[in-house]
């Protein structure tokens, strides 16, 4: 018997996927592939998510939603803008479900920006300045401060991005994860577009959008 014919429990096959969403073909292939293991398992049907993802990513998304979400008690309320290819796929369980949760997320994290590519120039040199002067201050030489440097932005990447965030729902992957695996099941590119985030009493509000805006052309 092959590695890639090794006999699966149906329950095995069930219960991935419940947990990642995927076709149970696919997740038959992927406990296959890891042997009978669950999370190996899980962690293969993510990584194809990505590769499907980043193949589809240069598709238009002129379809989709918009949804909201109300935090318990009407104090924070989030509306936001999820893009996909087709209405159909718009009008599914599953895209509602990532447009319900990814605006559960943004009440809950506060991002600022939707991906690291919509961070503004002066936003950036505005975090690098603090972070290179921390770093002097400490008496830590100019090459050392630049390799702090990559790794502080990472963490101002992970804090204040949308894609970039662990969901809160499931830690282990990130919003852009949590998008992707939707993109591999819905076979559709998936994206957001922009969001609003209000809070009772702020002084200020979050407003996000992407800078690839689809033009009016390709939106009639």
């Amino acid at each position: 018997m092959t590695e890639t014919a090794v006999k699966i429990d149906a329950k095995l096959v069930k219960e991935l996927r419940e947990k990642s969403g995927a076709p149970m073909g696919d997740c038959l292939k992927a406990l296959q592939e890891a042997k009978g293991e669950m999370e190996a398992a899980f962690v293969v049907l993510r990584k194809r998510g990505m590769a499907s993802a980043a193949k589809k990513a240069t598709r238009t998304t002129n379809e989709g939603a918009v949804g909201t979400y109300i935090h318990a008690g009407g104090k924070i309320g989030v509306l936001i803008e999820l893009n996909c290819e087709s209405d159909f796929v718009a009008r599914t369980d599953d895209f509602q479900e990532l447009l319900r949760d990814v605006a559960m997320h943004i009440a809950a994290v506060d991002p600022r920006f939707v991906s690291r590519e919509d961070v503004t120039e002066a936003d950036l040199e505005r975090e690098k300045d603090v972070y290179r002067a921390q770093a002097a201050a400490s008496g830590k030489p100019a090459e050392i401060i630049e390799k702090m440097l990559t790794g502080k932005l990472a963490k101002f990447y992970e804090e204040f991005c949308l894609l970039d965030q662990p969901f809160i729902k499931e830690a282990s992957q990130t919003i852009g994860q949590l998008i992707a695996s939707k993109v591999a099941k819905l076979g559709e590119n998936i994206s957001v577009r922009r969001f609003a985030r209000f809070k009772v009493g702020a002084t200020d509000w979050t407003v996000a959008q992407t800078k690839a805006a689809p033009t009016d052309e390709a939106a009639s």
